[in-house]
């Protein structure tokens, strides 16, 4: 089983309290995940803020329209700073998601993502895992970029 890693990061024009309040609401993931990907959050009873032991279920349909039920635990959580989330039950033999976020001044954070991860059904994921999960991931972290920048423009409009 190949142990793969995917690794991110941007630069966004917020304090790191404003960008903690928004990555750490549960109910923002939806926000910045692709439409295409039918992202549905199952647990309806969700905290403003996560914190170490809160299990997340939502629904997506990463592939050939089939929905997969996804279970996440917040496992590490420094306020403001990074938090961890790892897949419980879903499509991967192993998800570990880094989020961290450092101060640069001027009023930039720069949010990086460290994905570790393996697929199942060896060795046919290893198979797959260049064909489809790669670009589908890489095209996942695309659009969040996107989305990211959009939630919180470059330039702020003075009121």
């Amino acid at each position: 089983m190949s142990i793969h890693t995917l690794y991110t990061k941007q630069t966004i024009r917020a304090s790191r309290e404003e960008a903690w309040q928004f990555f750490s609401n549960p109910r923002n993931l939806a926000k910045i995940t692709p439409p295409e990907l039918g992202f549905t959050l199952i647990t309806q009873e969700l905290p403003e803020r996560i914190y170490a032991g809160l299990l997340i279920e939502y629904r997506v349909t990463p592939m050939l329209k089939i929905p997969v039920t996804w279970l996440t635990e917040i496992t590490h959580v420094r306020e403001g700073e990074h938090f961890v989330d790892e897949q419980r039950m879903g499509p991967y033999a192993i998800w570990h998601h880094e989020h961290w976020f450092n101060v640069l001044g001027d009023g930039r954070i720069e949010m990086v993502d460290r994905v570790t991860y393996a697929l199942p059904f060896q060795p046919f994921g290893d198979v797959v895992h260049p064909l489809l999960v790669k670009p589908q991931l890489d095209r996942i972290f695309v659009h969040r970029e996107k989305a990211v920048r959009e939630l919180f423009p470059e330039q702020r409009k003075s009121s």
